[in-house]
């Protein structure tokens, strides 16, 4: 299992907060300063440059910036070596369902252990939340896809399919 980390800065909604109900189960760490971010982490950023592969398998951990896009100072984690940015999916969560890119940190999480290969693990975050499993169903033949690319320009290749 790969560690999962998030940091949060209380800037969401805490009823819709799927972190908390991740870190309640033991299946997420988190953390409340950017400085205690483990640099060797594979950082899930929407603003990253670089979108998320196969290539970046092993990961030695995957953190996610849990936080409202509104306020979060993307320039704190530009340093970041491993900045990632997910490829087009749909949001299964009650809030966004069925828009895309509008994940929750959880489907976020999710969506990164499929491409890395770590199915399981997804699927048992997704158990967390009861609209959960409903995530890799709607995303089935994207992150199928997506798993089986060689490299990030692949990656986006196929996310062009989508758009």
């Amino acid at each position: 299992m790969i560690p999962l980390y998030a940091y949060r800065d209380n800037s969401c909604d805490p009823k819709k907060c799927t972190v908390k109900r991740l870190e309640r189960s033991g299946l997420v760490k988190v953390l409340s300063k950017i400085s205690h971010i483990p640099r060797t982490t594979l950082l899930l950023d929407p603003t990253a440059e670089q979108a998320l592969s196969p290539a970046d398998r092993p990961a030695r951990s995957i953190t996610a910036l849990d936080c409202s896009w509104d306020v979060l100072d993307t320039g704190a984690v530009s340093s970041w070596r491993k900045r990632r940015a997910l490829p087009f999916l749909v949001a299964a969560n009650p809030v966004n369902f069925g828009r895309p890119w509008r994940l929750t940190s959880v489907e976020a999480f999710a969506a990164a252990l499929v491409i890395l290969g770590e199915v399981a693990q997804a699927a048992l975050i997704l158990e967390s939340q009861g609209w959960g499993p409903r995530f890799l169903e709607l995303n089935e033949e994207p992150l199928s896809l997506y798993a089986a690319a060689r490299d990030s320009t692949e990656v986006i290749s196929i996310q062009g399919l989508y758009l």
